[in-house]
């Protein structure tokens, strides 16, 4: 029995795999590395706001509170909505029950 030309061997197959797999890890490496780059620019744009005085850590420091009252606001009619659709839900199971 001859061996065809067209096979593969198989240690081809998994350097070709395990080459797939670290261009994966690249990548995925390069996009984490572009986005703390892009933070560190964040970062040093802030810190030079604030140190030029351009930037208010008063003000900054109130719009924080106001979004985290609001944040809790938020999440509160998010609870009080579930809770809502929640005893509609078993009101129609209810009558499905009862049909």
């Amino acid at each position: 029995m001859r061996k065809s030309r067209t096979a593969i061997p198989p240690e081809l197959d998994r350097l070709e795999l395990t080459i797939r797999r670290l261009l994966e890890a690249h990548d995925a490496l390069r996009k984490r590395a572009d986005a703390a780059d892009a933070r560190v620019q964040e970062l040093e744009t802030a810190v030079r706001d604030m140190s030029t005085g351009s930037m208010d850590p008063t003000a900054l420091a109130a719009d924080v509170e106001r979004l985290e009252r609001e944040n809790r606001e938020l999440r509160e009619r998010i609870r009080r909505a579930h809770e809502s659709v929640e005893r509609i839900r078993a009101r129609l199971q209810f009558a499905e029950e009862e049909a």
